[in-house]
Formats: structure tokens, sequence, C-alpha cells
């Protein structure tokens, strides 16, 4: 593959990419890139954090990177994911897993890597004593919002060691990648900040787009300063059913989650339908096919999402003919997660155990 088609791979999973120009001189070296990515396991998995993120982890592979993929069971439990019941996470962990697999990811040409394995290590250990006595309390609580937390949290004392720990994830993993969203850069950038002093290699960071909450935004836009800030604020929640639509939602939860979403007419900043149709389907097909009865103007076949978002802006289309439309791409989508957890005993028998359990936030 071209250097070229290499690039554009890694710009279409990057809203922001931090360090371009150094993963271009490494790939021009012909050097074998190391991505990474870590999740906590912490309830149902939704559309992004399943086959969003399925879909970027396959690009990148496809780019040549070696993908390592940190199963943060410990970073859970430090976070107070799952009421703090390890075995609970790790069956989590394992249930993540299996959605991605039937998403279609082609686990093979990806690297699982347990937190619960990396923290047997002294050298990790030491590699987050280093970081802390790098920074400043201050600085580590502002990556508080890397756990879902704020400033303001009363946080604990085992969440004031999380952002040690996950920069150490990524010089311990030798990642020249920290592909994360975009609720992660805080830490990213310490962890770009500190390298040099620490004598670790820089990792550039890939960061993706978060999707909102079909819910609406209610008073939130108001309370953050830039734009950055204000999608992370309204990001989905796995501790709120309704803000996203899940790996293993049937089509009638589906439709009854889009039919509700916030969807102003004529609204472009802020839309989640909007945002679904930026993220998923049209990164996707390369295109939507909106179906519409004659009388409303007929079929549109739309070749990007600039056109699909001045029609909506225009009032040439209706929130409704979004909606409809959306409901059957993503049923389209998770039918074969379904089916997965349907044929497949142990898969189903891991779901059926993981919607026994009570998420924590």
């Amino acid at each position: 593959m071209e250097i070229k088609e290499k690039i554009r791979l890694i710009q279409e999973v990057g809203e922001e990419i931090i360090g371009l120009d150094e993963i271009i001189a490494k790939i021009k070296k012909g050097e074998k890139l190391i991505a990474y990515d870590g999740f906590e396991p912490s309830g149902k998995i939704h559309i992004a954090q399943g086959f969003v993120r399925a879909l970027n982890i396959q690009k990148l592979v496809k780019a040549g990177i070696h993908f390592k993929v940190l199963v943060a069971d410990w970073h859970a439990y430090a976070n107070n994911k799952m009421g703090g019941d390890m075995e609970k996470i790790r069956q989590v962990g394992r249930y993540f897993i299996e959605v991605w697999k039937a998403c279609g990811l082609n686990t093979k040409n990806i690297e699982f890597i347990w937190a619960s394995d990396l923290v047997k290590d002294p050298k990790y250990w030491f590699s987050v004593l280093k970081i802390a006595r790098s920074t400043t309390l201050n600085r580590i609580i502002r990556c508080s919002q890397i756990m879902g937390r704020s400033e303001t949290d009363n946080l604990t004392a085992a969440q004031i060691i999380y952002p040690a720990m996950q920069a150490a994830d990524i010089f311990y993993l030798k990642a020249d990648i920290a592909q994360l969203g975009m609720d992660q850069r805080k830490v990213n950038m310490l962890a770009r900040q500190i390298a040099p002093d620490l004598d670790y290699e820089k990792p550039a960071a890939v960061h993706h787009h978060m999707l909102i909450s079909l819910n609406p935004p209610i008073d939130k836009l108001s309370q953050e300063k830039n734009k950055i800030e204000k999608t992370i604020a309204l990001k989905m929640s796995k501790s709120q059913p309704d803000s996203a639509v899940f790996m293993t939602d049937t089509l009638e939860e589906i439709r009854r989650k889009i039919n509700n979403a916030y969807c102003p007419p004529g609204e472009i900043e802020f839309n989640p339908i909007l945002e679904y149709f930026k993220y998923i389907v049209f990164l996707k097909h390369k295109k939507a096919n909106i179906k519409r009865e004659r009388k409303y103007g007929g079929d549109l076949l739309l070749g990007s999402y600039q056109e699909l978002e001045e029609l909506y802006k225009s009032g040439e289309i209706y929130p409704l003919d979004l909606k409809n439309n959306l409901v059957d791409c993503l049923n389209e989508i998770i039918d074969p997660v379904r089916k997965y957890f349907e044929f497949n005993l142990g898969a189903r028998r891991l779901k059926e155990e993981i919607e026994s359990f009570k998420v924590t936030r």
C-alpha cells in the first residue's frame, strides 16, 4: 500500500491528529508502527464503542499498523465501574471482545492485552511513579475527564492514580500512536509533554470523534467554552440507555430511540441524528439513500455528508426522513451482532450475564 493511502486511512480515523508529521516520518522509514486503544469494561456496549471502534481499528490495521487493545480492568476497578467487582469487570471485557468479533473485526490481527497482566511487572509501576513525579496534582485532576469525571468531582485516591496509569500504558506498550477518543486527549497531551524528560518516545495521538447523546442537550452547551469540550460534555453514556443505540438492541428499541431523538428541523450543530449519518452511515457506505414517498419529493441518493447537511439545513429534508432511513441502516449493522449472540451459545450466555449486572458510574 502506498504511503498516501496509509495516511488517508489514518486521517479518516482522526478528528484531530497530533504528531502527524512524526507518523509520516516513521512510515517513510519503513518502521512498524504500534497503535494502542484502551477501554474500561463497564456495562453494555453502544454503537460508538462497538461498530465505530471496530471500523477505526480495521482502518489502522489496513494501513499496516499493529494494533494493541488494552482491556483496562484495573482502571475500571479504580474508577468504581461495576461496583468495583473485578470478576464482573472482566466478564464485561470478554463481552466487548465478542461484540467486536460479531462486528466482523478480525481479531487475529489485533493484540488484546489485559491491564491485570501489565500490573504484575514492577517496571510498569515504576513508570507510573515516574510519571506521577513529573507532573502536578492539579494537572492530574484536569485529566479526570478521561474517566468521565470532572475537576469538581470528589475524586477518590484511586481515581487520582488513574491518569498516571493510563500514561504509563502508552509507554509500557511502546505505542507510536495513542488512538483514543477526544475525551482522552488531556492524558495523551500529558504523555507527549513528559516523554522526553523520562526518556520515553513521544507518542502521536489520533483522536476520533465522540458521538453525542440522542437526548436533548438541555443546558450543557452553556457550561463549556469550546466545541471540543461541548461535544465531550454531550457524549452518549452507557449509564443512560436512551442516550445511544446499543450493539444488541432490537429493531423496536432502535426505532423508539431514534424516533425520540433530538433532531430540530434545519439545525446542524449538535444534532445527533446527523452525527449518526456522518460517522456511521457515510463511513460505512460512502453514500446515503434517503427513501421518501413521491409526494414528499421521492428518493434521494446522496454521495457525501456535506450534501445531506446542506439539504437538511435548507429544509428540503425533514427530521422524519432522516430518522426513518437511519433506523433501517442501524438495524442492518446491528442485526448480524444480534444473530451472533443468538446462535453462539457461549456468547449468548455471556450477554445474558452482562445484562443482569448493575452498571455503576
